[in-house]
């Protein structure tokens, strides 16, 4: 018999948790065809990976990777870890649906965060139109979730007000059309433009419309509000709604210790509710300074916020909210800005930022936003690392990074370390599970919480997503001081039968052979 590609004599874990297995795996086309002893067999290309594991290729369950996706150079920090299906559109906010009106308005918010820019606009409008411009360029898989804050502005404008009878109608059509496009649920992030003005109420209400297709409400929680109170917010939400639940990003904040925070999501299973979360293996955290402005500034839409951070009674406001956040400004680094004028000050504080102005902390932080267009980048410190484990041990948790790159940017070393982190420190050195429960955290869990069918395990006829590493080397190089290192140990991924990354290398391809995928459809 002969094949595509056949992999000899790898330790084969198989993404369900179950025990390694000696056996060669051979790929025709985009699927596994065989799993076994292949000695006989031939292969047009025949790869040895004796003494390494071969693993169903890694889920990526919350990013920002929706502008690297539409480019064809791909995403080389996600592809070098074995990344090889993206869930797109976290958070709420991203590049669609869209129309004439508001898609420049999502490319000016999201600069620093999903990294597009104007002149890189496809001009797609739905989310179909999307996910197919961005399908025919990606390297890895993509599958989408419906943004909600994206649904708010196409129906509602940017206002704060509460959404009428006509409008809601409109918001639960646009999820609709989502969810028939492939998407695996509604996304928010109740901290960020739009969805800050949403009540439970309203994601109630608009949520109910993913009971008809088992559909998941994934949410970065209401965080400002305190962690207990937007847990108990989002349980509130599914259970009116009917459906599923899902946590971004969960993570310990003060005052409330790991026992506490996953009693209440027990609590909530025991009751009938179906929960999960991801967790990416690091506790410092990163987001955009424009996180910290008031939510006043986002009523006529990112593009006008300038407006208000330019009025003369802005400072003080800003002054205020910097003392009622109680932010230590020495915890808080800049990781990039759009100006390559401030790129000396990448990796600095922004307590050593502002004392380099020499202005007040209000003036130097309103003026670096203003001169970037809104568009800089932040690494948060939020404590020791080890304040993860916890929940990176619970069997609700699965994979994410969080991941945020920026060209040449001081960035979270999550970009370009968490999978092999996820090896390499919590399984070697941490012994925080074994290497196969490592593994179905990131493969066969998620596909199955998500619908991602025929993907996440190594099974026969099933879609040919596979990673190959080093159990014994795999390690993160990623710190936060030098973030921009790929991680040892991970020899070579292949998606839907093509060998993207090997031996340090993307392997470029004239047709890029990441898919649209769709929710629940082979």
């Amino acid at each position: 018999m002969s094949y595509d590609i056949i992999l000899r004599g790898g330790s084969i874990i198989d993404g369900t948790g179950s025990p390694a297995i000696q056996a060669d795996v051979a790929i025709n086309n985009e699927r596994i065809a065989e799993i076994g002893n292949l000695a006989d067999a031939t292969a047009a290309s025949e790869i040895d990976v004796s003494g390494l594991v071969v693993a169903p290729g890694f889920i990526d369950t919350h990013n920002h990777s929706d502008g690297w996706v539409t480019q064809t150079s791909g995403q080389e920090c996600k592809i070098a870890q074995g990344i090889t299906t993206e869930l797109l559109m976290s958070d709420g906010i991203s590049y669609a649906p869209v129309n004439n009106e508001t898609w420049r308005e999502w490319i000016y918010y999201l600069h620093s965060l999903d990294g597009l820019t104007m002149h890189q606009y496809g001009g797609w409008h739905s989310l179909q139109d999307y996910m197919e411009f961005t399908a025919k360029r990606s390297h890895q898989n993509v599958i989408m979730q419906v943004p909600y804050a994206n649904v708010r502005s196409l129906t509602c404008g940017w206002s704060r007000n509460r959404v009428d009878d006509v409008q809601m109608r409109a918001i639960q059509r646009e999820i609709r059309a989502g969810m028939e496009q492939g998407a695996t649920g509604v996304s928010t992030g109740l901290d960020y433009v739009l969805q800050c003005f949403s009540d439970t109420d309203e994601l109630a209400e608009a949520c109910s419309v993913l009971n008809d297709f088992n559909g998941i409400y994934v949410t970065h929680v209401r965080y400002k509000k305190g962690l207990i109170p937007a847990i108990n917010e989002a349980i509130e939400i599914c259970k009116r709604a009917g459906c599923r639940l899902h946590i971004s990003h969960l993570k310990g904040h003060d005052p409330y210790p790991p026992e506490v925070v996953l009693g209440r999501l027990e609590e909530a299973a025991n009751d009938g509710l179906d929960i999960a979360f991801d967790v990416y293996p690091y506790q410092c955290g990163s987001t955009m300074l424009n996180f910290l402005l008031p939510y006043t500034v986002w009523e006529d839409g990112p593009t006008a916020a300038m407006n208000h951070l330019t009025a003369p009674s802005f400072e003080r406001v800003f002054e205020q909210i910097l003392d009622d956040y109680r932010l230590d400004l020495e915890k808080v680094i800049i990781a990039w800005t759009a100006l390559s004028d401030f790129e000396s000050s990448w990796g600095q504080t922004l307590n050593e930022y502002v004392e380099s102005t020499g202005k007040s902390t209000g003036r130097a932080l309103i003026d670096l936003l203003v001169d970037n267009n809104l568009a800089v980048l932040c690494v948060v410190d939020e404590g020791d690392d080890h304040h993860v484990h916890p929940y990176l041990q619970h069997p609700m948790c699965m994979f994410g990074t969080d991941a945020i790159e920026m060209p040449n940017g001081k960035v979270h070393p999550r970009a370009f370390g968490s999978s092999a982190r996820m090896i390499g420190r919590m399984v070697r050195e941490e012994n925080l599970f074994s290497l196969e429960e490592a593994v179905r955290k990131m493969t066969s869990f998620p596909a199955e919480w998500f619908g991602i069918e025929k993907r996440g395990q190594l099974k026969k006829d099933w879609f040919a997503d596979l990673v190959v590493f080093d159990k014994q080397t795999v390690i993160d190089n990623a710190t936060y001081e030098s973030p921009r290192q790929n991680p040892n140990g991970i020899h070579l991924s292949i998606v839907n039968g093509a060998l993207v990354y090997q031996d340090g290398v993307v392997i470029q391809h004239d047709e890029a052979p990441g898919q649209y995928l769709r929710c629940g459809v082979e």
